[in-house]
């Protein structure tokens, strides 16, 4: 079990990075294309100013959570439309994050033992809550990153993100209208300190080993697992890294192949960019 208290720790260093890298941005940094299709630097900053704004009205006042949810226009483009309702010009729209991020960690910090807080389709408790936020932080950070040409250093905060994907395995499968497998699967993962990451029994015989940040890209849907060093064995590990997602709602788009020469066709949270035709709607906050 991972302290509450470490977690939010985790995700305060997780916003900090990306705020190292996008607070001395000029406009045009800000402005620059990321690898969802008709998404900025700054849709992808306001993105998660707006899901950390809605995970505070589910801490701390469930009944404005879910009339915010009911007054969703449309919610094929709530992702979206979350995202553009947030853009703002870069000083505000870095305050607007850097203060939503602090309240939603003081009221998850606060929230009494064995409550569960709304969500959208399900309810979490705060330490699921702040995993996903860490989660999210990191994949919207690889988008940023990609935009910019950086290489961010791994972190061994990449653990919370490769614990959500391995818990969200029967999901992938779910979410893609396929049986959720009963056969177990083993991860191994190759941490960025050297030690070994592992999930699931040790005897079963699908398994899925590699890069701790080869798996976090692929549950994330930031790559496609044609370029990622990440071996399946058995049919039910192969058939889920077709379907891994590890945030909340319908099937993600995903990305296409980079060896192939292919360009990324999915929002940052893996569902159809705007104006992309997909075989599902946007999917919800991870």
């Amino acid at each position: 079990m991972v302290d509450l208290k470490d977690l939010l720790t985790d995700l305060t260093d997780e916003s900090e990075q990306l705020d190292d890298l996008v607070s001395p941005l000029p406009p045009a940094g800000w402005a620059r294309a990321t690898p969802a299709p008709g998404w900025t630097t700054g849709h992808q900053i306001a993105h998660l100013a707006w899901t950390d704004h809605m995970a505070l009205l589910a801490t701390t006042d469930a009944a404005a959570f879910f009339g915010a949810v009911s007054a969703t226009a449309d919610p094929a483009r709530m992702v979206d439309a979350g995202a553009e309702e947030f853009l703002a010009p870069p000083a505000d729209l870095l305050a607007r994050w850097r203060a939503g991020r602090t309240a939603l960690a003081a009221a998850l910090a606060a929230v009494p033992p064995g409550e569960k807080l709304p969500w959208y389709g399900t309810r979490m408790s705060p330490a699921s809550m702040a995993t996903a936020r860490i989660m999210e932080t990191w994949a919207h950070g690889e988008d940023v990153a990609d935009a910019l040409a950086v290489t961010r250093p791994d972190t061994p905060r990449l653990r919370h993100v490769a614990h959500l994907g391995f818990r969200t395995l029967g999901h992938g499968f779910a979410a893609h209208g396929r049986a959720v497998p009963t056969a177990p699967v083993r991860v191994e993962l190759a941490a960025p300190d050297g030690t070994t990451w592992t999930y699931g029994p040790t005897e079963a015989a699908d398994r899925v080993t590699g890069p701790a940040r080869d798996f976090c890209l692929l549950v994330t849907q930031r790559r496609h697992r044609a370029d990622l060093a990440l071996v399946a064995t058995g049919p039910v590990a192969d058939a889920w890294l077709d379907v891994a997602q590890a945030f909340a709602g319908p099937p993600g788009a995903g990305r296409e192949p980079r060896a192939a020469g292919g360009t990324a066709t999915a929002s940052p949270d893996g569902t159809a960019a705007p104006g992309r035709t997909a075989t599902a709607g946007s999917g919800v906050p991870a």
